[in-house]
C-alpha cells in the first residue's frame, strides 16, 4: 500500500501495533469535538435519508455573518482539501507558484491538471519565513500562487502588509492568489491577519478556511471558500459532486459557529502550551522554530520518530516536504499532560 504523505494516520497505527498511538502528527484540536457539535450531528440523523442541501444555504447564510461576507462569495466543501483540488479544476493554472516547505496538498493538485509547479524556497537561516524575496518570485506567466497563513508546517505568518503586496504582484501579472487560513482562526488576533478586508477590492484573491482544525472536526470534513469572483466559486461547485458536503456536515458546521467558548478554551489553551513544549522541547538540545501556530517544527536525530513510534507517540515527519529532509518533525500542541508524556518518551529516546 503507498505510504500516507499526511499526519492522522491512525488506522494505520492501530493496524500495526493493535492500539491507537498518543498523536501528535495532526493538528487539530486537542480539546476534541464540541458537545453542541456532536449533539447537532446526532439530532441530524433523522433527516440522514435525505440529500443534503447541495447549495449549503442555511450553513453559507450563517458563515456570511461570522465572516462579515456576502453569502454568494462563499462556497462551502468537504474540507479544504477538496477546494484546493476544485480550484485548480476551475481555474486549471498553466504555471502555478508555491513556496517549500508548505502544505503538499498544493502541489499534488496542481500537477493532476499538468500545471507545472514552481517552488519558491524558503531560507532556513531564516527560519523558513516569508519574506519580500517571495514577490521577485511572482512573474509573467505565474497563474496561481499559494500561500499558508501560518504556514504548515513551519508554523510562520507572514505579515498583512506582506500580504497585499503579494496579491497586488499576482494582480499585475494576472495571477490568482490563494490564501489558506485554515490554522489562523487558532491565534486571538487571527480576524485582525486575516486577508478578508482585501476581498472587497480585488477578485484575483481566494481564501481557504476549515472547521477541521479548530473544532476537532477533521472526521466531518467540512471546509469554505471566500472569493469576490463569484463566477469561479460557481466553476469550483461544478468542478465536484453536487453533493459535497454531507447533511450531517452541514449541521455540524451549523453547531460549530455557536461554539464561542470551546475556541476561547482552544486559543487559551495553545497560547499556554506552545512556549512550554517548545521550552521542553530546547531543553533536550532541540532546536525549535518560533511558529504561532498549533505546532512546533524541530529538529532531531533522523532515528527519533521511528524511535518514539515504537514507544507508543507518533509525530509528523516532515522528511517528504520539499525544502526540508530528514530529521525535521512537527509536532502538534496538545494539553498539557499530553505534552509531558510526550516530553517523557522523547527525554528516554534521546538520552
Amino acid at each position: 500500500m503507498q505510504p500516507l504523505t499526511h499526519g492522522g494516520d491512525w488506522a494505520g497505527y492501530r493496524a500495526e501495533f493493535g492500539r491507537d498511538p498518543l498523536d501528535f502528527s495532526a493538528n487539530v484540536s486537542p480539546l476534541g469535538l464540541p458537545d453542541g457539535v456532536a449533539e447537532a450531528i446526532t439530532a441530524s440523523l433523522a433527516t440522514a435519508d435525505r440529500y443534503p442541501d447541495p447549495l449549503c444555504r442555511a450553513l453559507r447564510a450563517k458563515l456570511a455573518v461570522a465572516e462579515n461576507v456576502p453569502a454568494e462569495s462563499l462556497l462551502c466543501s468537504n474540507g479544504a482539501a477538496d477546494l484546493i483540488f476544485r480550484l485548480v479544476l476551475a481555474a486549471k493554472p498553466r504555471t502555478a507558484l508555491v513556496t517549500a516547505p508548505t502544505f503538499a496538498e498544493y502541489a499534488t493538485a496542481l500537477e493532476t491538471v499538468g500545471c507545472t509547479v514552481e517552488r519558491h524556497f524558503l531560507r532556513e537561516e531564516n527560519d523558513f519565513a516569508v519574506t519580500e524575496d517571495i514577490l521577485n518570485a511572482v512573474h509573467p506567466g505565474i497563474e496561481m500562487v499559494f500561500l499558508c497563513q501560518p504556514n504548515n508546517p513551519t508554523g510562520q505568518l507572514a505579515q498583512p502588509a506582506l500580504v497585499e503586496a503579494l496579491l497586488h504582484k499576482c494582480e499585475a501579472v494576472g495571477a490568482r492568489l490563494v490564501v489558506d487560513e485554515c490554522f489562523l482562526d487558532f491565534l486571538p488576533e487571527g480576524d485582525t491577519l486575516s486577508a478578508k478586508r482585501l476581498l472587497q477590492t480585488s477578485k484575483h484573491l481566494v481564501i481557504l478556511k476549515a472547521f477541521t482544525k479548530l473544532y476537532g472536526m477533521a472526521g466531518v470534513r467540512l471546509g469554505y471558500a471566500l472569493s469576490a469572483d463569484t463566477a469561479l466559486l460557481e466553476q469550483m461547485q461544478a468542478c465536484g459532486q453536487p453533493w459535497g458536503v454531507s447533511s450531517l456536515a452541514q449541521a455540524a458546521g451549523l453547531a460549530a459557529l455557536e461554539e464561542t467558548a470551546y475556541v476561547e478554551n482552544v486559543r487559551a489553551l495553545i497560547a499556554e502550551q506552545r512556549p512550554r513544549l517548545a521550552a521542553g522541547l530546547r531543553a533536550l538540545g532541540l532546536r525549535v522554530l518560533d511558529g504561532r501556530a498549533n505546532y512546533l517544527l524541530f529538529q532531531a536525530p533522523e532515528t527519533l520518530g521511528e524511535a518514539l513510534r515504537q514507544r507508543g507517540a507518533v509525530l509528523r515527519s516532515c522528511a517528504n516536504y520539499p525544502g526540508l529532509g530528514p530529521g525535521w518533525y512537527r509536532t502538534a500542541v496538545r494539553t498539557g499532560p499530553e505534552n509531558e508524556q510526550l516530553l517523557k518518551l522523547l527525554a528516554e529516546v534521546l538520552e
